[in-house]
């Protein structure tokens, strides 16, 4: 099965450029149907750039970001060198409220360029 997804610009050439494995979302019914082996198509929503697709590797189920965080390596979450060690979970409830966390839960998907 193959899934869209956009992404802000920076996030799409971390991932385009191998540098970011994980995008990191709230598990709901969307996010609940992608299973290891699936693709996902990338495009980007801030500019028209070309789409790629990955392949979906492996599926990190959390209660929330703050274990994510807790458990997952922040460099390949889309944190660089010079801003993890600013990195808050707290950072994701401008994409996904407390609420949303707590009844759906997070995950990480892992993925690999294809």
């Amino acid at each position: 099965m193959r899934y869209q997804m956009k992404l802000r610009s920076q996030p799409f050439e971390m991932i385009h450029s191998g540098k970011k494995t994980f995008e990191l979302r709230l598990y709901d019914e969307k996010r609940q149907q992608i299973k290891m082996g699936d693709e996902i198509e990338f495009s980007c929503a801030d500019e028209k750039r070309e789409p790629f697709v990955v392949v979906v590797t492996g599926l990190h189920l959390f209660k929330n970001f703050a274990e994510l965080y807790a458990s997952l390596p922040l460099l390949q979450c889309g944190y660089t060198e010079e801003n993890v060690d600013k990195a808050n979970p707290n950072d994701m409830n401008r994409y996904y409220s407390v609420e949303e966390q707590a009844k759906y839960g997070v995950v990480g998907i892992e993925i690999k360029l294809i």
